[in-house]
């Protein structure tokens, strides 16, 4: 159990996404899922070009960035990949609330604007 917690405790949630089946991969499938999306997840070497692009695509949703192609490829078995999305699910948020400290992005806020005044006095 100790070289398990010493390899980070969010790897071992890994293997239950993949039994789930929440782990969405590469942005084009990303982009048709995004009511299904609760977070996005890219590698530490993404391109800078494509970073601001995930960032603009998804800024209502949290992106973490974290881990190299070999690690995805060693946790879920994809090759190549550079940008994948959980589902949304209980088990998406436990992993997200573990890897909340490699944000990237600030939540979007709506913002409220005052309200006009019921009535508004004539100008003289």
């Amino acid at each position: 159990m100790a070289s398990e917690n010493s390899k980070g405790p969010v790897e071992r949630l890994f293997p239950f996404a993949l039994r789930a089946r929440i782990l969405l991969v590469g942005r084009d499938t990303l982009r048709g899922s995004k009511s299904k999306l609760h977070f996005v997840l890219v590698t530490e070497d993404i391109a800078e070009s494509v970073r601001a692009e995930i960032l603009s695509d998804f800024k209502h949703y949290p992106v973490v960035q974290h881990y190299a192609p070999a690690d995805l490829e060693k946790h879920f078995g994809i090759k190549g990949a550079r940008t994948i999305g959980f589902a949304k699910s209980g088990l998406a948020q436990s992993i997200y609330a573990e890897l909340k400290e490699y944000r990237i992005n600030q939540p979007v806020t709506k913002s409220k604007d005052p309200k006009p005044p019921a009535s508004v006095p004539p100008a003289n």
